[in-house]
């Protein structure tokens, strides 16, 4: 029998899991431990789903039916990121729960973006430089302290469009082809020290609640786990445990896959995933991160319950006042 927590007691508040893939272990995982938590789950692909705006503000269609729902929990592919989070905006304005917001969504999937926002709230990223002409390219890898370095996009996920290079004929290259695909190149320094390897930190509600150290395969150079690279558990230091609460705060997150480089001069954030996979990270620890978002999705729509009702009571109470003054 499945055990129905205080969440569901009352009226079984229904979750819409935003996934393009329902068979994927992340997707699984999440509906599995919020159906456990007392959620009704549905699993609906976003590109499925259909956006009607008119005076009442707008709503959301899925087969000629309005989705109703107390919470959405996005998970968009890179692929779909612009009709992902426009769906994801229109359940924001409705005023159900959203982890994670639009803009946290648009933030993480901007590397530049992402980058400056958490060097405005010092947060310590590798230095990082913006290529708008290739001819400007030599500067770039001057200023992140020569080659080697790190040439990527902008956008991109799973280690894609990711480069280690060896010298500025090579950046130059490189940096030339992306423009001339309409990509926006970035230059970055390349840490020796971290060479292969990175942490991630899992934070759910501003909360660790699991780590990892990964590790690439073979002469790679990107520890990504899609990429065949080993994960196993690992302890953080208070500092980057601050610093990863830090970058989810920054960007706007909920929910928060963060990448830090181990590098001599301390914890350097790489990346901020805002749909993290979970299949590493859980085998890796043996932790519930899972269980970790649907407790925290069960403490939000208390919260949300609990405003609600004072507001109602206080409404009750003015009505009651006014009909007394008569």
């Amino acid at each position: 029998m499945k055990a129905v927590s205080w969440a569901a007691q009352d009226m079984e508040p229904r979750l819409v899991l935003l996934s393009r893939g329902p068979e994927l272990y992340s997707t699984r995982r999440l509906a599995t431990e919020a159906e456990r938590e007392g959620w009704m789950v549905d699993i609906i692909d976003p590109l499925a789903l259909t956006i009607v705006v008119d005076d009442d503000g707008g709503r959301v269609f899925h087969k000629g039916w309005p989705v109703e729902c107390e919470a959405v929990l996005p998970r968009i592919g890179y692929s779909i990121t612009r009709r992902g989070v426009a769906i994801v905006r229109q359940f924001e304005q409705t005023g159900v729960i959203v982890l994670n917001s639009s803009q946290g969504i648009l933030r993480s999937r901007d590397k530049l973006v992402a980058c400056q926002m958490m060097a405005e709230a010092r947060v310590p990223v590798p230095i990082t430089a913006h290529v708008g002409a290739w001819e400007d390219t030599d500067r770039a890898v001057r200023r992140v302290g020569g080659s080697p370095c790190v040439v990527k996009s902008t956008e991109g996920t799973h280690g894609s469009g990711v480069f280690l290079v060896n010298s500025s004929q090579q950046a130059r290259q490189l940096v030339f082809q992306m423009l001339e695909r309409g990509m926006r190149p970035l230059v970055q320094e390349y840490v020796k020290e971290s060479h292969g390897s990175d942490v991630r930190a899992l934070v759910v509600g501003g909360e660790v609640v699991a780590s990892m150290r990964r590790k690439a395969h073979g002469s790679e150079f990107r520890s990504n786990f899609h990429l065949g690279g080993s994960v196993t558990g690992v302890d953080l230091t208070e500092e980057q445990r601050r610093i990863a609460i830090l970058s989810a705060e920054t960007l706007g997150l909920e929910v928060a896959g963060v990448d830090m480089l181990e590098s001599d001069r301390g914890p350097l954030v790489l990346e901020v995933n805002s749909s993290p996979g979970l299949e590493g990270i859980e085998g890796a620890t043996k932790v519930n991160v899972a269980g970790k978002v649907a407790e925290h999705l069960n403490d939000l729509y208390s919260s949300n319950s609990t405003i609600s009702e004072e507001r109602s009571f206080s409404v009750s109470s003015s009505e009651n006042e006014s009909e007394h003054a008569l």
